[in-house]
């Protein structure tokens, strides 16, 4: 794939700690609206890659552009006001909040926020009413409405990752970047996360980079892969080509 049909691509992003090249002149293009998967063993380099796309990390070398922009080297904030937005392994929403005051808290830009507009509620209102009808169209989405009241501590761990979604979704995201959604939740949970992430692309037109190591789930939903070992991108191609990969067989299987 070429960077001309590219939300994100990197070319070459480099990233070093010490001695160790952890990230090793990666290439790579995720598509506008399609969910692109990162595969790779325990320590490959993965979640570093993403940290440094996303500007955890600052890169040693090469670059990373989204939608157009080069965003190489700019800190995690300014990645996440363009649009480009990522979750964690294991979600930390809060906990005494309700889901929907967890959507509410993503938000940005509220008015009400800033000194000279926060005691005039004229001001503001129409802006929150909105954000809470947004919510809730999200929450709709997910599946999660009938739990709009409830703490999230109460909800099990899927749930919890959808809130995690929910609340990137209400920040305007562009691009999702996921690292191991389906982490620690039973085959049905996982599938349907999967089934709420192919409807997030096809209804809201929403790109994915996603990371995830449960293959048996995760293949049957993307669209396009990379398998990395060692800090290399060592195979791309169709889930079902991927998969097949000699290469990468070998990687998970030895040999």
């Amino acid at each position: 794939m070429t960077s001309e049909n590219s939300i994100l691509y990197t070319d070459k992003l480099t990233k070093r700690f010490g001695g160790l090249i952890a990230v090793n002149e990666v290439s790579i293009t995720a598509r506008k609206g399609l969910i692109t998967l990162l595969i790779g063993p325990n320590g490959c380099g993965k979640t570093t890659f993403v940290n440094t796309v996303t500007g955890y990390y600052k890169p040693d070398g090469g670059r990373a552009v989204f939608e157009g922009d080069d965003i190489t080297g700019l800190p995690l904030h300014k990645t996440y006001e363009k649009g480009l937005v990522r979750t964690f392994q294991i979600p930390s929403p809060f906990l005494r909040l309700s889901v929907l005051e967890n959507l509410l808290i993503a938000s940005r830009g509220h008015p009400g926020e800033m000194f000279t507009k926060h005691i005039f509620k004229s001001s503001w209102k129409k802006f929150e009413d909105e954000k809470i009808d947004r919510a809730f169209d999200i929450m709709k989405t997910l599946g999660l409405e009938r739990y709009w009241d409830k703490e999230a501590a109460s909800l099990d761990a899927g749930a919890l990752k959808l809130i995690e979604i929910g609340r990137a979704l209400m920040s305007d995201a562009k691009m999702l970047v996921l690292d191991e959604p389906i982490a620690g939740v039973n085959p049905k949970l996982a599938h349907n996360i999967f089934s709420h992430i192919v409807k997030l692309r096809d209804e809201m037109k929403l790109s994915f980079l996603i990371i995830e190591h449960r293959l048996d789930i995760a293949l049957k939903y993307v669209d396009f892969v990379y398998a990395m070992h060692q800090g290399r991108i060592i195979s791309e191609g169709a889930p079902e080509e991927v998969s097949r990969d000699e290469n990468v067989r070998k990687v998970y299987i030895g040999g």
